[in-house]
């Protein structure tokens, strides 16, 4: 069993097994999306985030959850009232943030990912379609402690500014909705808990300027990308490949439109495998691609200014800039380039990259 200290001196951490709970000698003023015994506004001593083995199976933990977290909870004797939650991730892999500003004291407790360390596997963006067709999802949870007094609205407020440092936390990590491959918000399953120690003077504004609101924002986004670089160590430095798959843009979907082209003259399997080695072997290609895929992002979300003009016309100025002096020049564009589904600025960096390699020259 481990011990750490939270914000108050009352307010405990403790790790024991698959078990991670949040211990306070007073009962904690709470807000939150839990599924046992969350919702509305309620007190509690304790707050569970219980790891689900892989032994126990995802058919009997859907079946009764409950009964999975009430016997997880006995390991620490309980038996009373408390709240918890579930996740596939290894709780051992928390991470914890503290901070405190004058009277005020904020400490973030994150888990992320699935039991394999897989968070942007399972990611979704809220507001687009979701087929789920499988059981075993990644989990963001997250329980932020404060040591004060935060009104009924202001632990609401906060619960609203912890969610959206989440998801910052998110988009700076690039994370990808499995289901679009848009920029994803969360996972399907994620929990949050924020609790109070009801000590100080009423606060009354949790939102994002709030002096509250700032230190949560700031220990609920640091919290959670580090719970999501514990559970996967390469997540900020994955490869182009893997940056491409979770757009939905794998190698082979690229080289089975290029493949359309006919005037490239070369076939799908070919195009494969010489994209991959060109991207491996040239960080060029490797920026121009995740420059172009950017670009085409923003032309998708219409989020483009009126200088910009035409995307299609502007993304062939762009392919021509990047490659006018190493592709030969009776090479030129044909009409069954049109056959190509793929984003505007995509295609004609890839297409620039395909006839560089066909003329033989090194860059």
């Amino acid at each position: 069993m481990k011990h750490f200290d939270l914000v108050g001196n009352d307010v405990k951490l403790v790790l024991r097994e698959n078990v991670l709970v949040v211990l306070s000698d007073a009962p904690l003023n709470t807000v939150s999306s839990a599924f046992h015994n969350g919702g509305g506004l309620k007190k509690t001593n304790v707050i569970l985030n219980v790891e689900v083995p892989n032994s126990y199976g995802d058919r009997n933990l859907h079946d009764d959850p409950d009964a999975f977290i009430t016997n997880s909870a006995k390991t620490f004797g309980l038996s009373g009232s408390f709240i918890g939650m579930v996740t596939a991730a290894a709780v051992a892999n928390f991470a914890l943030v503290s901070g405190r500003v004058g009277e005020l004291g904020v400490s973030v407790v994150a888990t992320a990912a699935d039991n394999e360390g897989h968070t942007c596997d399972h990611a979704e963006s809220a507001g687009e379609k979701i087929d789920v067709q499988e059981d075993n999802v990644g989990t963001i949870n997250i329980i932020v402690v404060v040591d004060g007094n935060p009104t009924e609205s202001c632990l609401v407020s906060l619960l609203i500014t912890a969610t959206e440092a989440k998801m910052a936390a998110i988009k700076e990590l690039d994370i990808r909705s499995r289901y679009s491959g848009d920029e994803a918000t969360g996972t399907i399953t994620d929990a949050m808990v924020v609790a109070e120690t009801n000590r100080g003077a009423p606060i009354i504004y949790g939102g994002p300027a709030s002096p509250l609101g700032q230190l949560v924002g700031y220990c609920t986004r640091k919290a959670v990308k580090e719970a999501v670089m514990k559970a996967n160590e390469c997540m900020s430095c994955r490869s182009i490949f893997n940056r491409l798959r979770e757009r939905h843009l794998s190698i082979a979907k690229l080289a089975s439109e290029l493949s359309k082209a006919k005037s490239l003259g070369v076939d799908e399997k070919t195009l494969a495998t010489s994209l991959t080695a060109l991207l491996k072997a040239d960080p060029f290609y490797v920026s121009i691609v995740l420059a172009a895929i950017r670009l085409d992002e923003d032309v998708a979300k219409g989020l483009v200014p009126p200088e910009f003009g035409d995307a299609e016309a502007v993304s062939r100025r762009f392919g021509d800039a990047l490659f006018s002096k190493q592709t030969p020049s009776n090479v030129t564009y044909s009409s069954d380039y049109a056959a190509v589904d793929l984003p505007p600025f995509l295609k004609r960096v890839l297409i620039g990259i395909v006839k560089f390699a066909l003329s033989g020259k090194t860059n």
